[in-house]
């Protein structure tokens, strides 16, 4: 007997589902957001971990390379900002909480730059929206 494929349709009439059409499993009412400081090494992996989530991630790194003052140009156009606590400036650190406050953005310190403290904080933040 042959094996039917992705396209076939059921008994029904209707598609059978393929994976690429299975809705997201993990989406966030959090669509994009900034992360400010933590390791460039590490930029690449948490958009990943961002994007299993359904989110889009903004880096910004804090000051080192980049004008600190970006960091007001940049958040009126996110959801939400993160701050890993150990990998940011004091100055970044100020800049950002003062502008979250401005602009009404909901400020997450992270206890460090690690990508399961980010996966966490998104796990989290997850949990939350479906509760709601």
């Amino acid at each position: 007997m042959a094996r039917k494929g992705k396209k076939d349709s059921g008994r029904d009439g209707r598609q059978a589902q393929t994976p690429a059409q299975a809705p997201a499993k993990s989406g966030l009412d959090v669509r994009s957001f900034l992360y400010v400081g933590g390791r460039d090494c590490q930029v690449a992996h948490l958009r990943q971990i961002a994007s299993n989530f359904g989110a889009e991630l903004i880096h910004h790194d804090g000051g080192l390379r980049e004008a600190v003052s970006r960091i007001d140009t940049v958040l009126p156009s996110v959801d939400c900002v993160f701050c890993p606590i150990d990998c940011i400036s004091h100055d970044a650190c100020l800049r950002v909480k003062t502008g979250c406050k401005k602009f009404g953005k909901t400020f997450i310190p992270l206890r460090n730059g690690s990508k399961s403290s980010l996966e966490r904080a998104l796990q989290t933040m997850k949990e939350r929206d479906v509760s709601q």
